[in-house]
């Protein structure tokens, strides 16, 4: 089998969610000599791409969602042993988390998923987050991106607050700020001075690809 079809049989296989086929075609693809970095952004990222379609056209729900991210971070994470560090080339770098008072973190686990298939450096504070926290790692980290999620309405308030103390540290200007979450519009995230909104994991990956100029 050529490489190219190793590659398509290996991102089909992540699409229709055979999560053991895709394993063993991964592995296949590394018996065979291809580069690992060729496997991420020709057959996972591709994979991920053509399930957030399926998605968007309502073909696959959130359920489907999970399982295929699961499937790219699983093959991701058995590539790594594999790579050199120069093949560790990361499109860009986000800090996600779900603000100070919400405990809900799923939105916020598939879009990381969903990211780091994609390509990113993903650093995850995890949920019920505090605005100098998440000051302290864009000081740290140095992302590109930050990423908030809240699902209660009462919690919304505290992205307002991330966004306000990023402006009294300095560093409002350094990162692109994306939020999302069931309560949350277009119309808040402008109020707020986000620079971005994902109705849905799929949405913000690729609002996010597009600000580090990779879509």
């Amino acid at each position: 089998m050529s490489e190219e079809n190793l590659l398509t049989k290996l991102r089909d296989a992540i699409v229709n969610l055979d999560f053991d086929g895709s394993k063993q075609l991964a592995q296949e693809a590394v018996a065979k000599g291809i580069p690992p970095n060729e496997i991420i952004t020709k057959a996972i990222s591709g994979a991920m791409e053509e399930v957030g379609k399926k998605f968007e056209a309502s073909e696959y729900f959130l359920s489907e969602l999970i399982v295929a991210g699961e499937i790219g971070k699983e093959i991701s994470q058995m590539l790594k042993p594999y790579m050199k560090d120069t093949e560790i080339k990361k499109i860009g770098k986000i800090v996600i988390a779900t603000v100070k008072g919400d405990l809900h973190d799923i939105g916020k686990n598939i879009f990381g998923m969903m990211m780091e298939a994609a390509g990113f450096e993903v650093i995850d504070l995890g949920n019920d987050v505090p605005a100098e926290a998440i000051v302290d790692a864009v000081r740290s980290h140095k992302p590109d991106i930050v990423g908030l999620s809240a699902l209660l309405t009462v919690t919304m308030v505290e992205m307002e607050n991330v966004i306000n103390e990023l402006k009294k540290a300095g560093l409002r200007d350094k990162v692109k700020v994306i939020i999302g979450g069931a309560p949350i519009t277009e119309d808040y995230a402008r109020r707020i001075g986000a620079d971005g909104y994902g109705k849905d994991a799929v949405v913000g990956v690729d609002i996010c690809k597009a600000w580090v100029g990779k879509k």
